[in-house]
Protein backbone atom coordinates (compact mmCIF):
# COMPACT_ATOMS: atom_id res chain seq x y z
CA UNK A 1 0.00 0.00 0.00
CA UNK A 2 1.45 3.26 -1.26
CA UNK A 3 2.35 5.78 1.69
CA UNK A 4 1.09 9.27 1.84
CA UNK A 5 4.10 11.87 2.07
CA UNK A 6 2.77 15.28 4.27
CA UNK A 7 5.59 18.11 5.93
CA UNK A 8 5.94 21.04 7.33
CA UNK A 9 7.69 23.99 5.58
CA UNK A 10 10.11 26.42 7.20
CA UNK A 11 13.33 27.26 8.21
CA UNK A 12 15.00 26.08 11.69
CA UNK A 13 12.30 23.26 12.18
CA UNK A 14 14.45 20.72 14.78
CA UNK A 15 12.25 21.91 17.76
CA UNK A 16 8.95 21.09 15.76
CA UNK A 17 6.70 18.52 17.28
CA UNK A 18 4.46 18.72 14.32
CA UNK A 19 5.75 15.88 13.05
CA UNK A 20 5.00 13.96 16.55
CA UNK A 21 1.54 15.02 16.80
CA UNK A 22 0.94 14.11 12.86
CA UNK A 23 1.71 10.39 13.58
CA UNK A 24 -0.73 10.40 16.57
CA UNK A 25 -3.42 11.53 14.25
CA UNK A 26 -2.51 9.18 11.23
CA UNK A 27 -2.52 6.53 13.98
CA UNK A 28 -5.96 7.70 15.31
CA UNK A 29 -7.45 8.16 11.58
CA UNK A 30 -5.92 4.99 10.33
CA UNK A 31 -3.86 6.10 7.92
CA UNK A 32 -0.53 4.73 6.09
CA UNK A 33 1.50 8.06 5.82
CA UNK A 34 4.93 9.75 6.94
CA UNK A 35 5.35 13.34 8.45
CA UNK A 36 9.07 14.90 7.61
CA UNK A 37 10.14 18.44 8.55
CA UNK A 38 11.34 20.35 5.13
CA UNK A 39 13.75 22.82 5.67
CA UNK A 40 13.84 25.20 2.65
CA UNK A 41 15.06 28.45 1.37
CA UNK A 42 12.74 30.95 -0.23
CA UNK A 43 13.79 29.66 -3.97
CA UNK A 44 12.79 26.05 -3.36
CA UNK A 45 9.32 27.15 -2.48
CA UNK A 46 8.18 26.38 -6.07
CA UNK A 47 9.72 22.88 -6.14
CA UNK A 48 7.46 21.85 -3.45
CA UNK A 49 4.71 23.41 -4.87
CA UNK A 50 4.83 21.17 -8.26
CA UNK A 51 5.29 18.10 -5.94
CA UNK A 52 1.90 18.50 -4.22
CA UNK A 53 0.07 19.15 -7.53
CA UNK A 54 1.78 15.65 -9.46
CA UNK A 55 1.20 14.03 -6.44
CA UNK A 56 4.40 13.50 -5.13
CA UNK A 57 4.02 14.80 -1.94
CA UNK A 58 -0.02 15.06 -0.59
CA UNK A 59 0.11 18.10 1.58
CA UNK A 60 2.00 20.38 3.79
CA UNK A 61 1.60 22.86 6.67
CA UNK A 62 3.84 25.91 6.61
CA UNK A 63 5.08 27.70 9.34
CA UNK A 64 7.71 31.05 9.73
CA UNK A 65 8.64 32.49 7.58
CA UNK A 66 6.60 31.31 4.44
CA UNK A 67 3.19 31.43 5.76
CA UNK A 68 2.67 34.74 3.12
CA UNK A 69 5.28 33.81 0.87
CA UNK A 70 3.47 30.25 -0.25
CA UNK A 71 0.18 32.55 -1.31
CA UNK A 72 1.14 33.37 -4.35
CA UNK A 73 2.01 29.72 -5.83
CA UNK A 74 -1.64 28.72 -5.22
CA UNK A 75 -4.74 28.68 -7.31
CA UNK A 76 -7.18 29.02 -4.48
CA UNK A 77 -7.25 30.23 -0.77
CA UNK A 78 -10.22 29.04 1.60
CA UNK A 79 -12.28 31.83 3.08
CA UNK A 80 -10.64 32.35 6.64
CA UNK A 81 -6.99 32.08 4.62
CA UNK A 82 -7.73 34.99 2.39
CA UNK A 83 -9.22 37.00 5.65
CA UNK A 84 -5.99 36.03 7.74
CA UNK A 85 -3.86 36.97 4.93
CA UNK A 86 -1.17 33.79 5.56
CA UNK A 87 -1.94 30.12 4.92
CA UNK A 88 -0.67 27.34 6.91
CA UNK A 89 -2.03 24.17 4.90
CA UNK A 90 -1.68 23.24 1.61
CA UNK A 91 -3.23 20.52 -0.55
CA UNK A 92 -4.70 19.82 -3.82
CA UNK A 93 -8.80 19.95 -4.14
CA UNK A 94 -10.82 19.66 -7.30
CA UNK A 95 -7.49 19.95 -9.49
CA UNK A 96 -6.52 23.45 -7.52
CA UNK A 97 -3.37 24.18 -5.35
CA UNK A 98 -5.61 25.43 -2.34
CA UNK A 99 -4.19 27.21 0.67
CA UNK A 100 -5.70 27.24 3.92
CA UNK A 101 -5.31 28.56 7.65
CA UNK A 102 -6.07 25.96 10.46
CA UNK A 103 -4.87 28.14 13.13
CA UNK A 104 -8.43 29.92 12.79
CA UNK A 105 -9.51 26.72 13.59
CA UNK A 106 -6.93 25.90 16.36
CA UNK A 107 -8.20 28.57 18.00
CA UNK A 108 -11.52 27.93 17.59
CA UNK A 109 -11.41 24.83 19.24
CA UNK A 110 -9.57 26.27 22.20
CA UNK A 111 -12.45 28.54 22.96
CA UNK A 112 -15.11 25.19 22.46
CA UNK A 113 -13.00 23.51 25.32
CA UNK A 114 -13.21 26.33 27.44
CA UNK A 115 -17.11 26.77 27.07
CA UNK A 116 -16.81 30.34 26.17
CA UNK A 117 -19.55 32.21 24.64
CA UNK A 118 -18.13 35.87 23.02
CA UNK A 119 -21.21 36.44 21.19
CA UNK A 120 -21.04 40.87 22.03
CA UNK A 121 -18.52 40.02 24.89
CA UNK A 122 -15.44 42.07 24.89
CA UNK A 123 -12.34 40.55 23.68
CA UNK A 124 -8.62 41.50 23.56
CA UNK A 125 -6.02 40.70 21.87
CA UNK A 126 -1.91 41.37 23.04
CA UNK A 127 0.33 41.32 19.68
CA UNK A 128 0.08 42.30 16.33
CA UNK A 129 2.15 39.28 14.48
CA UNK A 130 1.03 36.62 12.68
CA UNK A 131 -0.77 34.63 15.23
CA UNK A 132 -2.63 37.86 16.23
CA UNK A 133 -4.54 37.69 12.65
CA UNK A 134 -5.78 34.63 12.86
CA UNK A 135 -7.03 35.09 16.66
CA UNK A 136 -8.97 38.29 15.78
CA UNK A 137 -10.50 36.73 12.62
CA UNK A 138 -11.73 33.95 14.81
CA UNK A 139 -12.89 36.73 17.72
CA UNK A 140 -14.64 38.58 14.97
CA UNK A 141 -16.63 35.64 13.20
CA UNK A 142 -17.78 34.87 16.51
CA UNK A 143 -19.04 38.19 16.98
CA UNK A 144 -17.13 39.23 19.65
CA UNK A 145 -16.02 43.11 20.20
CA UNK A 146 -12.37 43.20 19.80
CA UNK A 147 -9.60 45.22 20.27
CA UNK A 148 -6.31 44.85 19.85
CA UNK A 149 -3.59 46.13 21.93
CA UNK A 150 -0.54 47.85 20.74
CA UNK A 151 2.56 49.66 21.95
CA UNK A 152 1.70 51.90 18.39
CA UNK A 153 -2.13 51.94 17.97
CA UNK A 154 -1.87 54.32 15.09
CA UNK A 155 0.55 51.82 12.97
CA UNK A 156 -1.51 48.71 13.91
CA UNK A 157 -4.86 50.61 12.90
CA UNK A 158 -3.18 50.86 9.53
CA UNK A 159 -1.63 47.04 9.77
CA UNK A 160 -4.72 45.74 10.48
CA UNK A 161 -7.10 48.22 8.37
CA UNK A 162 -8.84 45.17 6.68
CA UNK A 163 -10.49 44.08 9.86
CA UNK A 164 -13.20 47.10 9.78
CA UNK A 165 -14.55 46.09 13.29
CA UNK A 166 -11.53 45.90 15.33
CA UNK A 167 -10.69 48.69 17.48
CA UNK A 168 -7.20 49.27 18.08
CA UNK A 169 -5.84 50.98 21.62
CA UNK A 170 -2.46 51.43 23.76
CA UNK A 171 -1.31 49.35 26.92
CA UNK A 172 -2.54 52.32 28.49
CA UNK A 173 -6.20 52.37 27.55
CA UNK A 174 -6.47 48.65 28.25
CA UNK A 175 -6.18 49.33 31.85
CA UNK A 176 -9.31 50.34 32.24
CA UNK A 177 -10.78 47.59 30.19
CA UNK A 178 -13.10 45.05 31.25
CA UNK A 179 -14.48 41.60 29.42
CA UNK A 180 -14.52 38.35 28.83
CA UNK A 181 -11.29 37.29 27.19
CA UNK A 182 -7.66 38.26 27.47
CA UNK A 183 -5.37 36.82 24.70
CA UNK A 184 -1.88 36.62 24.79
CA UNK A 185 -0.37 36.38 20.89
CA UNK A 186 3.38 37.71 22.11
CA UNK A 187 6.61 36.16 22.65
CA UNK A 188 6.67 37.73 26.36
CA UNK A 189 6.59 35.06 29.09
CA UNK A 190 7.76 32.17 26.56
CA UNK A 191 11.27 29.86 27.78
CA UNK A 192 13.82 31.23 28.59
CA UNK A 193 12.04 34.42 29.57
CA UNK A 194 9.50 32.21 31.48
CA UNK A 195 9.06 34.96 34.61
CA UNK A 196 7.70 37.52 32.54
CA UNK A 197 3.84 38.38 31.84
CA UNK A 198 3.41 41.27 28.86
CA UNK A 199 0.33 42.83 31.62
CA UNK A 200 0.46 42.81 35.08
CA UNK A 201 -2.06 41.02 37.41
CA UNK A 202 -4.46 43.51 37.62
CA UNK A 203 -5.18 43.60 34.15
CA UNK A 204 -5.83 39.74 33.28
CA UNK A 205 -8.16 39.87 36.80
CA UNK A 206 -10.33 42.32 34.91
CA UNK A 207 -11.20 39.46 32.30
CA UNK A 208 -12.91 36.17 32.88
CA UNK A 209 -10.70 34.04 31.08
CA UNK A 210 -7.30 34.02 29.67
CA UNK A 211 -5.37 32.40 26.31
CA UNK A 212 -1.68 32.27 25.83
CA UNK A 213 -0.62 31.07 23.00
CA UNK A 214 2.80 30.25 24.38
CA UNK A 215 2.57 26.65 25.71
CA UNK A 216 6.52 26.83 26.65
CA UNK A 217 6.39 26.96 30.08
CA UNK A 218 2.88 24.89 30.06
CA UNK A 219 1.62 28.05 32.71
CA UNK A 220 3.09 31.13 31.74
CA UNK A 221 3.24 34.20 35.04
CA UNK A 222 0.20 35.48 32.28
CA UNK A 223 -1.85 32.36 32.87
CA UNK A 224 -1.32 32.32 36.77
CA UNK A 225 -3.17 35.48 37.33
CA UNK A 226 -6.25 33.93 35.33
CA UNK A 227 -8.31 31.40 36.73
CA UNK A 228 -10.58 30.40 33.25
CA UNK A 229 -7.59 29.57 31.02
CA UNK A 230 -5.34 27.71 28.16
CA UNK A 231 -2.55 27.37 27.14
CA UNK A 232 -1.08 27.12 22.96
CA UNK A 233 -0.61 23.75 22.89
CA UNK A 234 -4.84 22.79 22.15
CA UNK A 235 -4.39 24.92 19.42
CA UNK A 236 -0.83 23.60 18.23
CA UNK A 237 -2.88 20.12 18.55
CA UNK A 238 -6.13 21.65 17.10
CA UNK A 239 -5.07 22.97 14.12
CA UNK A 240 -2.50 20.03 12.81
CA UNK A 241 -6.16 18.24 13.44
CA UNK A 242 -7.73 20.65 11.38
CA UNK A 243 -5.02 20.03 8.42
CA UNK A 244 -5.41 16.40 8.45
CA UNK A 245 -9.11 16.55 8.17
CA UNK A 246 -8.89 19.11 5.06
CA UNK A 247 -6.39 16.35 3.65
CA UNK A 248 -8.49 13.45 3.90
CA UNK A 249 -11.62 14.44 4.20
CA UNK A 250 -12.08 12.86 7.34
CA UNK A 251 -13.03 13.88 10.85
CA UNK A 252 -11.50 12.63 13.69
CA UNK A 253 -13.76 11.44 16.52
CA UNK A 254 -11.49 11.26 19.48
CA UNK A 255 -9.19 14.62 19.48
CA UNK A 256 -9.11 14.40 23.05
CA UNK A 257 -7.01 11.51 23.03
CA UNK A 258 -4.85 13.43 20.69
CA UNK A 259 -4.32 15.80 22.89
CA UNK A 260 -3.72 13.49 25.48
CA UNK A 261 -0.84 11.45 24.22
CA UNK A 262 0.94 15.28 22.78
CA UNK A 263 0.22 16.67 26.32
CA UNK A 264 2.73 13.88 27.74
CA UNK A 265 5.08 13.66 24.76
CA UNK A 266 5.79 17.62 24.67
CA UNK A 267 5.86 18.11 28.51
CA UNK A 268 7.93 15.29 28.87
CA UNK A 269 10.59 16.85 26.38
CA UNK A 270 10.46 20.29 27.08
Amino acid sequence: MEIKKFGLLGEKLSHSFSPEIHRLIFKELGINAQYDLIELSKEEIPEIMNKIRSGEISGVNVTIPYKQEVMKYLDELSDEAKGIGAVNTITMKNGKLTGFNTDYWGFRFTLEKMNLSLKDQKSVVLGGGGSARAVIKSLLDLKSSVSLVSRSPEKARKEFSDFKELTTISYDELRNLKGELIVNTTPVGMYPNSGKSPVDQKVVENFLSAVDLIYNPEETLFLSYATNRENGLYMLVGQAVKAQEIWFDKKLENFDSVYEDTHSIVYKKL
